[in-house]
């Protein structure tokens, strides 16, 4: 009979080696599952994973993390199409709306959308985030003039415009601490930071990180704050430190990548959704997001 401790070794030993590697992408869902425009991937509270625009525009997708099926969860009115996904402290989800100029909001328990803002003032809203307030913070492109806007959405809808004559605003986050806003402009490569005061409100905006080539979309934190970026057409994750200090990339098997989240039971598992090959590939990584 072996000893105790020499059973546990061996199974400990088995387990690692039974570990997925680090920062390799594999594929989730098979390719053409979903539109041209899959983005917005977001998890619930109780670990079931959203994307918008599966199979078609216009719906968003219940997708099963073990084995990549998935299902119409619900479908919009009145033509929108959804970019973005994220969640209220109860429970709610809310929708960046770049269609019909408008974030939604759907009652997971009925599964009923109803408008939450909307206003001629908006552009296309494209990414959204949320504070642990639930206030939204809203980026709003104007494609076709290379411009763009900065949004808080405060209880109830009301709009609060907190920068204008930017560049193609696009992916949005804040740090895990909440005290840092990042925004990026997709044409001009651009990441800026802000400081966010407890009322929501934005001060010192710097230039946090340039790039020179290939664009920039989606962004999500980890716990320990560094910065994960979709490099769209390069097929690339960019990880940047708290201090925007580049990491690591992390390549992918597509190239179009469209936005990220962190996912899995312990937050390690990333989930990255590819426009061009219209599915979802996922790596493990060492910090859990910010969340977990």
């Amino acid at each position: 009979m072996k000893p105790l401790f020499t059973i546990f070794s061996l199974l400990y030993a088995c387990s690692l080696c039974a570990q997925e590697p680090l920062y390799t992408a594999k594929d989730l869902t098979k390719e053409n599952m979903f539109s041209r425009n899959i983005e917005g991937p977001n998890f619930d509270k109780a670990g079931n994973l959203y994307v918008v625009n599966f199979q078609k525009d216009g719906t968003i997708g219940k997708i099963n993390t073990k084995d990549g099926a998935g299902e119409i969860f619900v479908t919009l009115p009145d033509s929108s199409i959804a970019n973005s996904i994220r969640f209220s402290g109860d429970g709610q989800m809310f929708l960046a709306d770049f269609k019909t100029h408008k974030v939604l909001k759907v009652n997971m328990r009925n599964r009923k959308v109803s408008v939450y803002v909307h206003s001629t003032q908006f552009n296309q809203p494209n990414d959204i985030c949320i504070n642990k307030k639930d206030q939204l913070f809203a980026s709003d492109p104007n494609w076709k003039n290379q411009t763009g806007q900065l949004w808080r959405i405060d209880a109830g809808g009301k709009l609060v415009l907190l920068e204008a004559n930017m560049g193609t605003t696009n992916g949005i986050e804040l740090s895990p601490d909440e005290k840092t806003l990042y925004v990026n402009e997709s044409v001009q490569r651009k990441v800026w930071r802000y400081d966010v005061d407890d009322k929501g409100n934005i001060s010192n905006k710097q230039l946090f990180a340039l790039f020179t080539d290939h664009g920039l979309d989606g962004m999500k934190c980890d716990k320990a704050g560094n910065l994960y970026i979709t490099r769209y057409g390069k097929g690339m994750i960019v990880v940047l430190s708290p201090d925007g200090e580049q990491i690591r990339e992390i390549p992918l098997k597509g190239k179009s990548c469209s936005n990220l989240t962190f996912g899995g039971k312990d937050g390690k598992t990333v989930y990255v959704t590819l426009q061009d090959r219209k599915c979802i590939e996922t790596f493990r990584v060492e910090t859990p997001g910010k969340g977990y």
